[in-house]
């Protein structure tokens, strides 16, 4: 019998699902036609949106030059088009400053929700969690802006002036004007709460493929909860975490509606380190803020705004990709 048995199993064709079979089927091969045209769509919106963006703001760029990005100077609205000047460089770095500290405040509550997710609570609880991370991430940018400023802003003011209070003398929570509204501070707290369910969905996805032979192993060998967490899977899961963590920069540093709702945008002035100042800046919230009344040469601008922020988060977001997919090669093997 058993000879029976390996004989049928070494003549039996090994099933291959994505090969190129002569036998395909007629639906199969709408099928595979149906997802290459998906993917090449997507592929020609990529690339038609970057080609409409270079063109049409490139009489800008080339006016300015390589001082568009590195200058803060913003003059528009002027009669005669030689005396406007379009530099974004005080917006550029208030969204590095607003993504980074949304990220800092994001990824611990991240992280931790995720081990509980993954191995604290009970399934029922772990299920509900799940479920609440997901609609999270549903809500749309301009309700939680709405939710940032009536709601949360309040709050998070007396945050801020009670770390004003204990922690001023620390150059970053400096604030001269006495006015702790509409801040970096505020505005990132508001982009980690629209990232957190990016980060923890990442996060739990790689923590619950952690081996449970190696999580047994160290158990077995006295190891705590934490202990095990710490040694076993979050080395584990690194790759994929810090995936996610690009992931939710990127979306942080795309981020327009919510911003322009949280944030005193100030054009012309760069706030390079505090956070609890009510001004700042924002590319993608500048372009809401300015197109509606903007000439023509303005809207160049803002254009050109739009293609160094569109290259900014393609290149973010390409990385998270990869470091994503490398760490789940990693764990395959």
């Amino acid at each position: 019998m058993d000879s029976d048995g390996s004989d049928h199993l070494k003549e039996s064709p090994t099933p291959r699902y994505f090969g190129r079979e002569k036998s395909r089927t007629r639906s199969d091969k709408a099928f595979s036609g149906s997802v290459v045209v998906a993917a090449l769509s997507s592929l020609f919106i990529l690339v038609a949106i970057l080609f409409y963006l270079a063109t049409s703001s490139w009489p800008a760029l080339r006016k300015e030059g390589f001082s568009f990005i590195t200058g803060s100077t913003w003059i528009g609205g002027l009669d005669d088009p030689s005396q406007q000047v379009f530099q974004i460089w005080p917006m550029l770095y208030g969204s590095f400053l607003n993504a980074l500290l949304a990220i800092i405040f994001a990824v611990p509550i991240s992280v931790l929700l995720a081990i509980f997710i993954v191995f604290i609570a009970p399934k029922k609880i772990a299920r509900a969690l799940t479920i609440v991370v997901d609609v999270l991430a549903a809500i749309p940018s301009g309700i939680i802006g709405i939710w940032g400023f009536l709601v949360f802003t309040p709050v998070a003011e007396g945050w801020a002036r009670l770390i004003h209070q204990y922690l001023g003398s620390i150059p970053i929570f400096v604030n001269n004007q006495d006015q702790f509204t509409r801040s970096p501070f505020i505005t990132a707290w508001v982009l980690g709460i629209m990232i957190v369910p990016i980060i923890t969905v990442v996060a739990r996805e790689v923590l619950a493929q952690t081996p449970q032979d190696l999580l047994d192993a160290a158990r077995g060998l006295g190891g705590s909860l934490w202990g095990t967490v710490r040694m076993v899977a979050l080395p584990h899961a690194r790759g994929g975490i810090v995936g996610g963590v690009m992931l939710g920069l990127g979306r942080a540093l795309g981020e327009t509606v919510a911003i322009y709702f949280v944030l005193n945008l100030i054009f012309e002035r760069v706030n390079y380190y505090r956070i609890l100042d009510p001004e700042g800046g924002s590319v993608a919230s500048m372009i809401i803020a300015k197109f509606g009344e903007a000439t023509p040469e303005e809207i160049q601008a803002l254009l050109g705004a739009g293609l160094v922020l569109f290259l900014l988060t393609l290149v973010v977001n390409l990385i998270a990709n990869w470091i994503v997919a490398r760490s789940a090669r990693e764990r395959l093997v």
